[in-house]
């Protein structure tokens, strides 16, 4: 077989880039394994899944309160019953599909990996993280309690 000068042969190319989307697949396949026993076992009968260690110990819901019954009405379908449940999860489950989406295109790609986030907006997702769990816990804003 005779390459032309400067070409290299497709196929070890293309097996390098289906080997560097281990990551992204492995974690897209967790992810779906996750999905897969949350939709199967309903979190909304008790005992199913332990307690929030936050609720048990305060009795305040913390950011993450509501999360699996959350997913469990997106594999059911129903939007409305998820954001009711924890509208921060389902308002980040976009943003987390866009950055696994730059992972598979930068893996593929070869592109070098991203700079971190700055630490602003890494602050600035804690502090908007710790407000919704405050302001779920308050009178005002038990709409967003789960």
């Amino acid at each position: 077989m005779r390459i032309a000068a400067g070409r290299r042969p497709a196929g070890p190319r293309l097996a390098g880039q289906l080997a560097s989307l281990t990551g992204p697949v492995t974690s897209a396949a967790a992810a779906a394994a996750a999905l897969a026993v949350i939709a199967g076992v309903d979190p909304n009968q008790p005992g199913r899944y332990p307690t929030c260690p936050f609720f048990a110990l305060t009795g305040h819901w913390c950011p993450g309160c509501g999360t699996l019954r959350a997913l469990h009405a997106l594999t059911g379908g129903d939007l409305a019953a998820a954001a009711g449940l924890n509208l921060l999860t389902v308002a980040g489950l976009p943003l987390l599909v866009l950055i696994w989406v730059l992972w598979v295109r930068r893996s593929w790609t070869g592109a070098p990996r991203a700079r971190p986030a700055p630490p602003a907006l890494i602050w600035a997702s804690a502090a908007g993280a710790l407000l919704f769990g405050l302001v779920r816990n308050l009178p005002f804003g038990a709409g967003l309690a789960p």
